[in-house]
């Protein structure tokens, strides 16, 4: 009888990527930079959007061209 313990493999420490993932993390540098890049620009899209011909003007009080006034 042989008495041999197999060890179970270790979990890979790398990134989905093939990269190596610093101690604790689950993916690298560089695929956690192109995921803030990837929102950062989701972000800038969608702010692009709002601030187009919809926008609101600020809120000010209506003058007096605004509110109907005649001054001749």
């Amino acid at each position: 009888m042989i008495n041999a313990t197999n060890t179970p493999p270790e979990e890979p420490t790398g990134c989905a990527c093939g990269a190596l993932a610093e101690e604790g993390q689950t993916r690298c540098r560089k695929c956690l930079a192109r995921s803030r890049w990837r929102r950062r620009q989701t972000a800038r899209r969608m702010a692009g959007k709002r601030r187009s011909i919809t926008r609101r003007p600020p809120h000010d009080r209506p003058g007096a061209a605004t509110v109907g006034v005649i001054w001749s």
